[in-house]
């Protein structure tokens, strides 16, 4: 059994909007992450760092470079990293060419995680058993599919990932 320790670098995307009841838009608050970490009794529980909380298409390459830096000084060689579904392949491709000897796997949701019917839930503990499991390298593990980032792609008009 691996119980290597884990650390979860959390950007935002989906997975932690919330719904504005007085303009009914999606934006930020606080992520829900260390409330879903704490109700999901993960031992050892993994260090939880909000790095941002953006929607992905609006992340810029300064914080594309700040995501990158915070897996090369994570002092943990297991990392989850919960980002937007848009951009997450070019994060990955971002983190990847780095060569960092760490397991790093990205995942997000299609839905938010305060929503209900949300795949949020489902994926963070599909991506942390995933990152204990597997080999060095960067990967996606979200709805049921693991793939090498390079491997993989948002298929927008199913609302998915595929593999290539």
């Amino acid at each position: 059994m691996n119980s290597a320790p884990l650390r979860i670098i959390a950007t935002g995307g989906t997975f932690d909007k919330c719904y504005a009841p007085i303009d009914g838009s999606l934006g930020f608050a606080e992520s829900c992450l260390p409330v879903l970490i704490g109700e999901s009794r993960i031992q050892p529980a993994p260090v939880i760092e909000i790095l941002m909380l953006v929607d992905s298409l609006e992340m810029t390459p300064a914080q594309r470079r700040s995501l990158v830096a915070a897996c090369q000084a994570a002092p943990e060689s297991h990392l989850v990293i919960i980002h937007g579904t848009d951009t997450l392949v070019e994060s990955a491709a971002a983190i990847a060419a780095t060569g960092l000897d760490k397991t790093i796997v990205l995942t997000g949701a299609m839905v938010p995680a305060r929503f209900n019917a949300s795949d949020a839930r489902f994926n963070c503990g599909f991506a942390l058993a995933a990152a204990r499991l597997l080999p060095a390298g960067v990967w996606v593990a979200i709805n049921g599919l693991i793939q090498r980032w390079d491997q993989v792609r948002k298929n927008r008009e199913a609302g998915a990932f595929e593999p290539l």
